[in-house]
């Protein structure tokens, strides 16, 4: 009897592991043009006013931060475009064909993960490096799926 209790109660643990789980029910109410106006682009917003250059007709200016607090709201905006390529993919999100559509998404995380480290190491270069490739996986992921870019949110 004292070695069938170990045994029943590993056979117990097994059955409760092989168990499915559930998959969780995902909200996705929020229609893309919500999703990008205000997740993505203010997020996208906040990394690119970080990174580069800005020439005017009073000169050029760096648009890098001069402080740790100003490089961690760069950070900060590529972590959320990050994230947010998570959201795209969620049941009910993606558009057809939705192979492509998932692989812009994919696609747009990575760059926005690399334009978090280039933030995180604080370097200027990088930044604009990674910027200007996050910039062009979503142009061209608008080509694709006709969703027209949104114009930059007016500065407080």
């Amino acid at each position: 009897m004292r070695q069938l209790l170990p045994l029943a109660a590993c056979a117990l643990a097994l059955a409760a592991c092989s168990k499915k789980e559930e998959a969780p029910a995902y909200n996705t109410q929020t229609d893309m043009a919500e999703l990008m106006i205000h997740v993505i682009d203010p997020a996208a917003f906040a990394f690119w006013r970080g990174s580069g250059t800005e020439v005017t007709e009073q000169g050029e200016r760096d648009l890098s931060p001069t402080t740790p607090e100003g490089w961690k709201v760069v950070e900060d905006g590529a972590a959320t475009v990050a994230e947010a390529g998570n959201l795209l993919m969620l049941p009910g999100r993606p558009r057809e064909p939705v192979a492509e559509w998932n692989a812009y998404a994919r696609d747009m995380t990575v760059k926005a993960l690399a334009a978090k480290d280039a933030a995180m190491r604080m370097d200027k270069a990088a930044a604009f490096e990674t910027g200007a490739a996050l910039y062009q996986t979503c142009v061209a992921c608008h080509a694709k799926f006709v969703i027209e870019p949104t114009a930059e949110p007016a500065k407080k």
